[in-house]
């Protein structure tokens, strides 16, 4: 194996996107490497209103989006991002991970995901296979292929199908 350092992984909540955080677990605690499990989530409120309708991950007391800004999820316990990272975090410690560092990131997954690795100087980038076999992936590009155009690091792609 190499020495990976520094893992990334990003995670919807959905059942194939855990698998894929098993399996970074997994890497991160042969490797002893550092294993940061992300979420994406959209923006929350700013002064003067929301930019676009709230999702349900967004604080919804204002007063507190306008002064946690992007940290506002935090604020409300029940808010699917902060479940997501939760019930990751809990999967990759059982895996055996140990240095696990949580992030939500404001964004499209991609986009995350790749900045997150860049800023962090991560070595691997762990995702699931959704969408490489679909229609749509094939036509849009799936989340795999464009990670893989956007990084110069290694990915793995785990199957995450039934």
């Amino acid at each position: 194996m190499s020495n990976y350092r520094t893992i990334v992984v990003g995670t919807d909540g959905s059942d194939s996107s855990l698998r894929a955080v098993d399996r970074a677990a997994m890497f991160a605690a042969n490797e002893h490497a550092k294993l940061i499990i992300a979420s994406a989530h959209q923006p929350v409120a700013e002064k003067g209103g929301w930019s676009r309708p709230p999702s349900p991950d967004h604080v919804v007391d204002p007063r507190a989006a306008d002064s946690l800004k992007s940290e506002g999820y935090k604020m409300h316990g029940a808010a699917p991002v902060y479940e997501i990272l939760q019930v990751a975090r809990d999967r990759a410690k059982a895996a055996g991970a140990e240095d696990i560092d949580e992030k939500a990131i404001e964004g499209a997954p991609v986009d995350a995901l790749v900045k997150l690795a860049t800023d962090r100087k991560a070595d691997l980038i762990v995702v699931g296979d959704i969408g490489l076999d679909s229609v749509a992936g094939r036509l849009l590009g799936s989340v795999p292929a464009t990670i893989a155009r956007r990084v110069d690091i290694d990915i793995l792609i785990v199957h995450t199908a039934n």
